[in-house]
């Protein structure tokens, strides 16, 4: 299973990039930098589940039958959407100082939740994308491919490569090294 680092900094990087692609100059205005924030965060929802897990041990629940259920589906993806879609349709309410819209907000935590079950998906493991539902389980358990010495390594070693490129892009585009 990928680690939280690894889902925090996906999220982030994909929505960083999303926002340097599609908000360039003032626009960048309309995409503040909290929303790849929420996003980042947004991606460890899933994981509440292991919480769960901690509580329901005490009356005999595994891990297994917690951990990538009920919070690894696609439904939670669904809600979130349609929140955003729902708040989008009404007069779009705004946060806080920084005027981040709620509907933005919801399509960002949905965005980072989705990111979550796809590398969960890709990297190790399944996930049951309509539970309870249906028990159909997906995924492509890459990890498997690895050779066996490598597989303990690899996980925390995505996590060393995914933060030494974020810290590059954002020297590169941002010049973070100004504020040092």
């Amino acid at each position: 299973m990928p680690q939280s680092v690894t889902h925090v900094l996906i999220a982030i990087i994909l929505l960083s990039l999303f926002r340097d692609i599609f908000f360039k100059g003032k626009k960048k205005e309309k995409f503040p930098l909290h929303y790849v924030l929420i996003g980042g965060i947004a991606s460890l929802i899933p994981d509440l589940d292991v919480l769960a897990y901690y509580i329901l041990n005490f009356f005999g629940f595994t891990l297994e039958q917690v951990h990538r259920t009920f919070s690894h589906n696609l439904f939670i993806v669904i809600f979130f959407l349609l929140l955003g879609f729902l708040f989008m349709s009404f007069k779009n309410k705004e946060l806080g100082r920084h005027h981040l819209k709620l509907s933005w907000v919801f399509f960002v935590i949905s965005f980072g939740i989705f990111t979550h079950l796809v590398l969960d998906a890709l990297i190790a493991g399944v996930i049951m994308p309509f539970y309870p539902i249906s028990d159909l389980a997906i995924g492509l358990n890459l990890i498997n491919f690895l050779p066996s010495a490598w597989r303990g390594s690899f996980i925390p070693a995505i996590d060393a490569v995914l933060l030494i490129f974020w810290l590059i892009y954002l020297e590169i585009k941002h010049k973070i090294s100004d504020f040092i």
